[in-house]
Formats: C-alpha cells, structure tokens, sequence
C-alpha cells in the first residue's frame, strides 16, 4: 500500500491550476512525504479553494487501537464503513498534489516509484478533517490537527504487476478534480488510473 510519494511541484504551480486559491501554506519542503508528517493538500475554504499544510493520516478506527496512541490511517478502502462514511460528503473533500509514489516490492526489496506517463500533474482523491485531538506520539501528548488521508482502488495494470492488491485512487484531470471536490459519489470516481497511465521512475525522480 502506498505509503510514501513525492511531490516537487510549486505553490506558483497550484496557483495557476486553481486561480484565486488561497495560499495559506506557508513554505513548503518539497521532496518525499511519509506518514504523519505535514503535506500540502487543496480543500474548501471559507471563501474558496485553500492550499494549506496538514499531518498525513485520518483518525483510525476505534476498534484497531489498542492504546490510547493513533498513528492514523493514511488509505482508505472501505468507503461503506460508518466510520469513513461520515467524512466522505463534500465538505470533507480535498486534492493531495503528488509527484509520483511508491510502492513496495515485497521484503527486502524496496519500492518500485509510479509517476504520470504523460507528465500531467496528478492528484491524490483525498478526505481531510480539521482540529482533531489525539495522541499520535506519546512524547508530544495529545496534540490538536489538520489530517488527510486518501482513497485506494483495485490496481492497474502498472501498479499490478508490482502491488497487485491495491493503488491509489489518482486523478488527472480537471474534470476529475472538479467532480471530487464538489462531492460526486465517492464510489464512482474509486477507480484506477487506465492501463498505461503510469510509468516507472527511479526513486532520484
């Protein structure tokens, strides 16, 4: 399951696809992401688009955790579960850029890296949740965040032959960008990429 991607992209970028978008993330530090860290994401202001940062991984279901701590949960599958139901509607939507993501190979093996195959930017179908209170590291106790994390899909046939139970869902279109934000049914847009969509990179990419 993907757990790592790479965004490389500019704020200036994000601005020029989606124009008058508020840009309240600060300076961002382009370069791998992985769980738990902060990672810019696109979603509903109160007067528009915002491009702001929050910490990878939404709140994990109750009856996963076996202490008080939550890592979060960085994929999301099940879009039938209450517990992901509840944040799927618009007002939950947003975009996660990406420049490409990763894969594992098995053990031992390390990760097999996915990007555009016609260098369109792409995004994450992403949900996200605001103020959140959890401990997500015993040592910082309980902490107050902005969280997301994104949907997964059977996948194709790139991906397949790599990681052949699942993907992340991926768009890369406009349209497609447009549809998820304004809160098209979640399971229509639960796909994968079309074969060929994606090629194979060198994890320096």
């Amino acid at each position: 399951m993907c757990n790592l991607y790479k965004y490389s992209s500019t704020q200036d970028a994000m601005r020029r696809l989606f124009p008058g978008i508020s840009d309240k993330a600060g300076n961002l530090a382009l370069g791998s992401i992985y769980p738990d860290q902060l990672a810019p994401i696109i979603r509903h202001g109160n007067s528009g688009l915002e491009l702001i940062k929050a910490r990878w991984g939404m709140p994990s279901p109750p009856f996963v955790l076996k202490t008080k701590r939550d890592p979060g949960v960085t994929n999301v599958r099940n879009l039938s579960s209450p517990h992901w139901r509840r944040w799927l509607g618009r007002a939950n939507r947003c975009l996660v850029p990406l420049t490409s993501f990763a894969e594992p190979r098995g053990k031992g093996q390390g990760n097999q890296w996915f990007a555009a195959g016609d260098g369109a930017q792409l995004f994450f179908a992403g949900i996200e949740l605001r103020g959140w209170r959890s401990v997500r590291k015993v040592k910082d106790g309980e902490t107050k965040d902005d969280l997301f994390a994104f949907l997964t899909c059977p996948p194709n046939r790139e991906v397949a032959a790599v990681h052949p139970k699942a993907m992340p869902v991926i768009l890369s279109t406009e349209a497609e960008w447009s549809a998820w934000l304004e809160g098209a049914p979640a399971t229509e847009l639960q796909r994968p990429l079309p074969d060929g969509a994606l090629k194979k990179i060198d994890s320096e990419l």
